[in-house]
């Protein structure tokens, strides 16, 4: 192929949803030269299907410094009330945000793309991708925009195009799974009886409805009819929405405006392969599920704060051979783990024999009651309970979320540490041999001193994972133990560094 277009160096992210989003900021934070496609013109995105941020995503948002911005759009729900009553506490998640948001989902889009642009990520709207192509040495893109067809090229290409995702189709890889229901309405509706509480759930044999708050005098009702479910293309009726909240919640709350309805079916798929060659998929790119327990755009986050610092230590020369396949082990498993968990949860809201409900209802209330188990789901629901597989024999937090520790001096916090793609080192005392470290590995590595008294050392990753860990302090561990730590993860240091070479396929 010519080398049309930036040189490679660069990425390209097909797609300007929360993913893209997400993933543009940073790489364009990590000094790589990044643009995004966006099919849709610029000023259309102020529809909403997802509204749910997790604690988990709120976490990363945080590192990011745009987790204040986007909380303060939305609504704090501490407790999820579960099919039958019974509710679920998450004020006791660890961490900063013991809640899930409410928010609609192009206020987290308005934050992401303020954060990308400010960080220097280009967003092409008004641009449909029509063809990719790679080779051993980049990536090339062709898109229909304004003034007719363009190439642009670059070292690599993230698909976060969405479940009908070009990108996926590009590449040949097949989208295997099944419809888990259909005929799905949502619509943002004005209530002149609003619901008591935060959400409001209600299901039956043939009829579910779901109510949330958007913060703003508009609710988003989400209803299904086991009944009647038209094609996706037939429009949602208010008489029709109205009879489906009545016999889900015993109430239609006064419903009495519509501002934007839709119909959709949901489908749980999931490519076999994140990865091909230079080209990756993230968000529902790869994986599509049912919305029960609103995981969809936290797990396309969350792939994107996995991806984003891979990509550019390879670019930057500094990855090990093996970082960029990561990604693919990392994220299929919490993928498919969502997939399944979001499928069983709405095949338990929608269980059709009576009896069968009155059994789900009793194990919901009995789950609830029983702390351990409560503690597990909260934090599966949240995503703090995400982890990574870690090598045999490594450190019991080794691959676990870590948690936003204090630490002395600014900024106070682990979390406000990981916004620029680098390492974070904490000790518990202030080594010289440990400093020494972290400057051979300027750029990559940040050491930083705890806050609390600790006689653990751990190297947390750019996406808050531990990446090695030991429980002895330094100089125990020896700084060998360390320099090894860092040379696996960080790659070798400046002045051992063989030349530079074009990012790898």
């Amino acid at each position: 192929m010519p080398p049309t277009g930036k040189p490679a160096g660069n990425v390209l992210v097909v797609g300007a949803g929360p993913t893209g989003l997400m993933l543009a900021g940073d790489l364009a934070a990590a000094g790589v030269a990044c643009t995004v496609l966006e099919r849709r013109a610029a000023g259309t995105g102020d529809l909403t299907r997802a509204f749910a941020v997790h604690a988990r995503t709120l976490e990363l948002l945080d590192a990011r410094g745009v987790a204040g911005a986007l909380v303060a759009t939305g609504v704090r729900v501490s407790r999820l009330r579960l099919p039958g009553g019974p509710a679920l506490d998450l004020s006791r998640l660890p961490g900063r945000f013991p809640y899930v948001l409410i928010t609609p989902q192009y206020e987290t889009e308005r934050v992401l793309r303020a954060r990308a642009l400010a960080a220097g990520a280009e967003i092409v709207h008004g641009a449909e991708v029509t063809g990719l192509r790679q080779d051993t040495a980049g990536v090339e893109v062709n898109a229909r925009a304004a003034g007719g067809e363009r190439t642009f090229r670059a070292a690599y290409a993230v698909g976060a195009d969405g479940v009908r995702s070009t990108v996926r189709g590009a590449l040949g890889l097949p989208f295997p799974g099944r419809s888990a229901v259909r005929s799905v309405m949502l619509a943002d509706v004005r209530l002149d009886d609003p619901p008591g509480e935060a959400l409001t759930a209600g299901a039956t044999g043939d009829a579910f409805a779901f109510v949330a708050p958007f913060g703003d005098g508009r609710y988003r009702v989400i209803g299904w009819d086991r009944r009647n479910r038209p094609a996706a293309s037939e429009p949602v009726g208010l008489d029709e929405l109205r009879g489906v909240m009545r016999r889900a919640l015993g109430t239609d709350h006064g419903l009495r405006e519509a501002l934007w309805t839709s119909r959709f079916h949901s489908d749980e798929r999931q490519v076999p392969r994140y990865r091909v060659g230079r080209v990756f998929l993230a968000g529902d790119a790869a994986h599509v599920h049912s919305p029960a327990g609103g995981q969809g755009m936290n797990t396309g986050l969350q792939d994107a704060a996995n991806l984003g610092w891979k990509l550019a230590a390879e670019i930057g020369g500094r990855a090990p051979s093996w970082l960029l396949d990561s990604y693919h082990e990392e994220r299929y498993p919490v993928g498919r783990w969502v997939l399944r968990g979001s499928g069983a949860l709405l095949r338990l809201v929608l269980l059709e024999p009576a009896w069968l409900r009155r059994v789900r209802d009793a194990g919901g209330r009995a789950v609830t009651r029983t702390p351990p188990l409560a503690r597990r789901i909260a934090a599966a629901v949240s995503g703090l309970g995400i982890a990574y597989p870690a090598p045999r024999g490594a450190h019991r937090l080794a691959g676990r979320r870590a948690p936003d520790v204090p630490l002395a001096g600014a900024p106070g916090h682990l979390y406000g540490l990981l916004g620029d793609g680098r390492f974070v080192l904490v000790t518990a005392v202030n080594d010289p041999a440990v400093t020494y470290l972290a400057r051979r590995w300027a750029g990559r590595v940040r050491c930083a001193l705890a806050g609390r008294a600790t006689r653990a050392t751990v190297l947390v990753r750019p996406d808050g994972y531990v990446a090695w860990a030991s429980d002895t302090a330094a100089p125990d561990p020896r700084a060998a133990e360390i320099r090894d730590a860092l040379a696996h993860w960080c790659g070798l240091p400046e002045h051992e560094r063989p030349p530079a070479r074009e990012p790898r396929p």
